[in-house]
């Protein structure tokens, strides 16, 4: 793990001088049997602070004012911590917290850098691969698989699920692959996409039957645009959530809500466009952005092998949707 020290380290830290070799044996050491350098040990130390950089940073110097030696890490979850052994721990918790009464610590939501993911394209091989398939015409998928507004509301919820994964044509699969990458590879920039798609998926499920609720009449409607717009509501929620509540007011917290419902309107509406399941799909994901936990949103969350639990209860919903239906 990197360590980030303090100005001044402290004398628990120091790696203890090595002892004089002593004896015939060690006046002469074989090179095969020298150990590897290792990283020195350092004494049980408490957590006292945590924050980026700059607060941690303003604390260290307040430590180091009073004279208490502590130790400054990066977890690997993100943030900069501070850690002091036990002794000194009151003395060290009760300094912080008479600088911060006289000093407020600010919240802070720096930009981030643009980068490009692969985990959206994961999410997106499931209605590449059923469009294909119905593509080709070696495979009737648009009688069983189709949200037919009459038939779900006679009970067959899976086409809600299955409409997800077919398209009207190359153009429609198209614009929902482009729009729904750019979306999802902005989600992955605050947590692992593979964690939320499962969610999401259910999320323009409830739309599509929310649709049908609505209209209870001759409607039939598919297309992969229903997760994006779900996935567009999430997305407004995790940074609504952390938007600091000093940034320029308090109306200047709902600056990524209001962005989000204006690029769904201007993206929803077209000819042919299933602007209910659009706008269903936008409130329900709204929902899906207070699932995860706000500081694993603010530092950001590496990938991890545990994700893959996501993916695949991901495709299980699909899988088990085209079941129902083909079966």
């Amino acid at each position: 793990m990197p360590r980030l020290m303090s100005p001044l380290r402290p004398r628990y830290m120091r790696k203890p001088p090595e002892e004089a070799p002593a004896g015939p044996a060690a006046q002469a050491p074989d090179a095969r049997q020298q150990e590897q350098p290792t990283e020195p040990e350092y004494p049980e130390t408490v957590q006292v602070s945590e924050g980026t950089f700059r607060q941690v940073r303003d604390d260290s110097l307040v430590l180091l004012s009073q004279g208490i030696e502590h130790r400054l890490v990066r977890s690997e979850e993100g943030p900069f911590q501070i850690f002091v052994v036990p002794e000194m721990e009151g003395a060290a918790r009760l300094q912080l917290e008479l600088y911060h009464r006289e000093n407020p610590p600010k919240e802070e939501n720096p930009p981030i850098p643009l980068s490009f993911s692969l985990q959206p394209l994961w999410v997106l091989l499931a209605p590449v691969v059923f469009t294909l398939i119905d593509f080709s015409e070696k495979l009737n998928l648009h009688g069983p698989g189709v949200s037919d507004a009459a038939k779900v509301l006679k009970g067959e919820w899976w086409r809600s699920l299955t409409a997800q994964t077919l398209h009207g044509d190359a153009r429609h699969l198209a614009s929902n692959l482009l729009c729904g990458y750019i979306v999802m590879n902005m989600i992955t920039f605050r947590i692992p996409l593979l964690r939320l798609a499962p969610f999401i998926a259910v999320a323009a499920a409830v739309a599509n039957l929310c649709v049908s609720a609505t209209v209870q009449t001759d409607f039939r409607s598919l297309g992969f645009s229903s997760f994006v717009f779900a996935a567009i509501g999430c997305l407004s929620v995790i940074e609504f959530r952390l938007m600091p509540k000093e940034t320029h007011g308090m109306l200047r917290r709902f600056a990524p809500l209001c962005g989000a419902a204006s690029l769904a309107v201007f993206l929803g509406l077209g000819e042919n466009a299933d602007i209910l399941g659009h706008a269903y799909g936008f409130v329900a994901g709204l929902f899906c952005g207070f699932i995860p936990k706000k500081k694993s949103l603010r530092w950001g969350t590496p990938l991890s092998s545990a994700d893959g639990i996501g993916l695949l209860m991901y495709y299980g919903l699909y899988l088990l949707a085209w079941k129902l239906a083909l079966g």
